[in-house]
Order: structure tokens, then C-alpha cells, then sequence
């Protein structure tokens, strides 16, 4: 148990880390908490969109990590660094358009009941 409680708290400082110094991934927080209670008010499937936004944040938190580490290695510009922090930076661009195909997906048509659309 404690192994497990001294790894917790190194993921629950990586991620202090990320809010202090990540505007996106603050910014990807706050939407992802509006995405919940859209979803819990329009009682739409909360699997689904937990799933989107788990996977965004996830992503976001690899992308700072990878990059970190990056500029730690090789604190000036070079072109190799500069592809993998650009493809990990795409990766949650890309898991970021997909949640929103999900969100409308499942949030679209309860919203559309809800106003009577």
C-alpha cells in the first residue's frame, strides 16, 4: 500500500505540475468538466464522453511530459526534437477533434430533444 500511495503522489504532483504550467491542459480541464454536466444534465450516455475526455487530458499530460524531458535533453531548437514535440502535440489535436465528434454525437441529439428542435 504504501508503494502505491508514494506512486499516487507522484502522478498527483505530475499533474499539479501540468495545471500550474499548461494553459491548454487547464483550459482542457474546465471543458471537459462542461462537457460532464452537459452530459449529466441532458442524461445522455456518460461512458462514452468520461472515455473523450479521460483520453484528451491523457494525451495533454504525455505531450507536457514528452516535452519537459525534451527540452531537458537538448535545451536549444533541433529538428528531430522539434517533429516529436510537434506529432505529440497533434496527438491531442487529433484526440481533441474526436471528442468533439463524440460529444456531438452522443450530447446532439438529447440537446435537440431538450430545446424541441
Amino acid at each position: 500500500m504504501r508503494r502505491w500511495l508514494r506512486s499516487a503522489g507522484f502522478a498527483f504532483r505530475g499533474l499539479a505540475y501540468a495545471w500550474r504550467t499548461q494553459r491548454n491542459f487547464r483550459i482542457e480541464c474546465v471543458l471537459a468538466v462542461i462537457a460532464l454536466i452537459f452530459t449529466l444534465w441532458l442524461r445522455a450516455e456518460l461512458p462514452p464522453v468520461l472515455l473523450a475526455c479521460g483520453l484528451v487530458l491523457g494525451l495533454e499530460l504525455l505531450n507536457t511530459a514528452l516535452e519537459a524531458a525534451l527540452d531537458h535533453l537538448h535545451p536549444g531548437r533541433h529538428p528531430a526534437i522539434g517533429a516529436a514535440k510537434d506529432a505529440a502535440a497533434g496527438a491531442v489535436l487529433v484526440a481533441s477533434f474526436a471528442s468533439l465528434l463524440v460529444g456531438a454525437w452522443v450530447l446532439g441529439p438529447p440537446l435537440l430533444e431538450k430545446l424541441g428542435l
